[in-house]
C-alpha cells in the first residue's frame, strides 16, 4: 500500500472517529443513557450553584408530598422500648395502606396477581427513591452535619439539597461502639462521635497498633463524588472528602444515603441505606447486593469506585485514595472485624430467648419467628443470618413505573442481613423504605405470603425488638 493510500486512511480513521465523539456527545447531551459522567465541566461553578440552589426548593417539595403520601412520619415512641443508649424505638405501622383497602389483613388475603391488577401495592413498599434521584450522592442527617463541622470544621452540608427523614425515625446519635475483644467494657465511645479528633485518646491502650491505625484511616477524610476540591462538587466550599465514619458512624450507621454505583441507567439506580458494621466479622458478604467476598474487598472498593459513583475516570478527577491492600486496606479491616453486636440480655448462648427473662409475648413471637412467619428460612440464629442472598420478587405485586425519577422495578437478589441489634438500626430494607419494625413485618407477611394473624404479627415485633 502507497504511503497516500495509507494517509488517507487514516485521515478517514480520524474522521470517523471524530463524528462518533461528536456523535456520543450529541447524545450525551440529549439524554441518552451512558455509563460515564461528564469529565469536562463547561459551566461556572458559581453558576451551577446559582441554578442548584433555585431549583432546590421544588426538588425538595415534591420528595417531601412523596413521603406524606407514603407515611405516618409523626413522633410514637413505643412505651418502654429503647435503643442501646436510651433513644425511644418508634411504633407502629407507618405505611399508608390504599384508599380501597380497609385493613392489612384484608390486603393479605389477596394474592400477588390481584394486588397487581388492582394497583393495591402499597405505596410505602415500593422502592424509595433518593430525595433527588436524577441527581444522587451522598447525603448526611443535619445532626451529622453540625457534629462534623464542630469538631472538624470540615462541611458535609449540600448547597443543593437535604437530607429527607426527620430524625426520631433514624438510629440514635451518637451510637455506642462495642468491641468483641473487651466485651467487659461495655460501650467504649464515651458517648461521643469518633472522628480524627478524638479518636486516639479514646482507643489508646485498648486497640492494638495495627486496630488503631485501620481506625485512624475509617475517619480520615478522603475525597469524594459529592465532596471533593474540582468544579462538580456539591459543597460550597473545596472539600478535603468524606470519611467511612460519616456515614459508618461509630462503626454503626447515621442511616446517611446515597446511590448504589454499580447499576446504569440513573433511573434504575438503588438508594441506598447505610448498614451497619456491627457483627461483620460473621458476615460472608459485603454490600446489600454486589456480594463482595471480604471486608477487604468491601473496603478497597468503596475507596476505588463506590465513592465516585463506580466510575474510575471520574475518581482519578477527584483525587482517589489508592489504599495498600497489604497493610492500610488490612488494618481498616481488622479494626471492622472487631466491632460487636450490642447486648441481648433475653438471649442465650444459642440465641434464643432465656424463657425465664422473656415475657410470653415475645416467648410467642419467636415461635411465630420460628414457624408460620417463615423468617427463619433466612435469619438463622444465634447471629439471624444465613450470609446468603435471596430475592422477594417483588415484582409479581406491582406495574413498573417511574416515581420522581426512580424507575421501580423488582428489588433483585438482597443479601440477608443479621437481625441482632436490629431495633438499633431503622430505617429498614436496603434503600430505608420501611420506617419501623412493624412495617418490615407487614411487608414480609405480603411478600412470603404468610398471612399471620394481628396478635401474631404484634408478637413477632416484640420478639425482634429482643435480638
Amino acid at each position: 500500500m502507497s504511503a497516500s493510500n495509507v494517509r488517507a486512511r487514516l485521515f478517514a480513521t480520524a474522521l470517523g472517529l471524530a463524528a462518533a465523539w461528536a456523535g456520543h456527545t450529541a447524545r450525551a447531551q440529549q439524554g441518552a443513557p451512558t455509563s460515564y459522567a461528564p469529565v469536562v465541566i463547561h459551566e461556572e461553578f458559581s453558576a451551577i450553584v446559582a441554578r442548584m440552589t433555585r431549583a432546590k426548593p421544588d426538588i425538595q417539595q415534591r420528595h417531601a408530598a412523596l413521603l406524606q403520601r407514603r407515611y405516618d412520619l409523626s413522633d410514637r415512641p413505643a412505651d418502654g422500648v429503647t435503643m442501646s443508649r436510651g433513644k425511644p424505638v418508634q411504633q407502629g405501622v407507618r405505611v399508608k395502606l390504599p384508599a380501597d383497602v380497609d385493613s392489612w389483613d384484608e390486603l393479605a388475603a389477596m394474592g400477588p396477581a390481584q394486588i397487581q391488577q388492582r394497583g393495591l401495592w402499597p405505596e410505602g413498599f415500593l422502592p424509595l427513591p433518593h430525595p433527588n434521584h436524577p441527581e444522587g450522592g451522598m447525603l448526611f442527617p443535619e445532626h451529622h452535619i453540625e457534629e462534623i463541622r464542630k469538631q472538624e470544621g470540615r462541611d458535609l452540608e449540600r448547597f443543593d439539597l437535604d437530607y429527607d427523614l426527620p430524625r426520631h425515625l433514624l438510629p440514635e446519635y451518637p451510637p455506642p461502639i462495642y468491641l468483641t475483644t473487651r466485651t467487659d467494657l461495655g460501650d467504649v465511645s464515651g458517648g461521643q462521635v469518633v472522628t480524627l479528633q478524638n479518636y486516639f485518646e479514646l482507643f489508646n491502650g485498648i486497640l492494638n497498633p495495627k486496630q488503631l491505625e485501620g481506625l485512624r484511616l475509617l475517619v480520615t477524610p478522603f475525597p469524594q463524588q459529592q465532596f471533593n476540591a474540582t468544579d462538580d462538587r456539591r459543597s460550597l466550599k473545596p472539600s478535603l472528602g468524606v470519611t467511612c465514619f460519616d456515614c459508618h458512624v461509630n462503626g454503626h450507621t447515621n442511616a446517611a444515603t446515597h446511590l448504589v454505583g454499580d447499576i446504569r441507567p440513573q433511573a434504575f439506580r438503588h438508594r441506598l441505606d447505610t448498614p451497619t458494621l456491627r457483627g461483620v466479622n460473621i458476615q460472608q458478604l459485603f454490600g446489600s447486593q454486589r456480594a463482595l467476598r471480604s471486608l477487604e474487598d468491601f473496603t478497597e472498593f468503596e475507596q476505588r469506585a463506590a465513592y465516585f459513583d463506580g466510575d474510575p475516570v471520574i475518581a482519578t478527577k477527584k483525587g482517589v485514595n489508592i489504599l495498600e491492600r497489604g497493610s492500610q486496606v488490612h488494618f481498616m479491616a481488622e479494626f471492622m472485624a472487631i466491632l460487636d453486636f450490642p447486648p441481648a440480655p433475653k438471649l442465650n448462648v444459642f440465641g434464643r430467648l432465656d424463657p425465664r427473662k422473656a415475657t410470653p409475648a415475645e416467648l410467642r413471637g419467636q415461635k411465630v419467628f420460628f414457624g408460620p412467619g417463615r423468617c427463619a428460612v433466612c435469619h438463622k440464629p444465634p447471629y439471624y443470618t444465613d450470609g446468603l442472598m435471596h430475592n422477594f420478587h417483588t415484582e409479581r405485586f406491582f406495574k413498573p413505573r417511574l416515581i420522581n425519577g426512580r424507575m421501580a422495578t423488582g428489588d433483585g437478589p438482597i443479601k440477608t442481613f443479621p437481625l441482632r441489634g436490629i431495633k438499633d438500626s431503622p430505617p429498614y430494607m436496603h434503600d430505608g423504605r420501611l420506617l419501623t419494625l412493624e412495617d418490615t413485618v407487614e411487608f414480609h407477611n405480603l411478600v412470603l405470603e404468610t398471612k399471620l394473624s394481628e396478635e401474631q404479627k404484634k408478637d413477632l415485633v416484640a420478639f425482634l425488638r429482643c435480638l
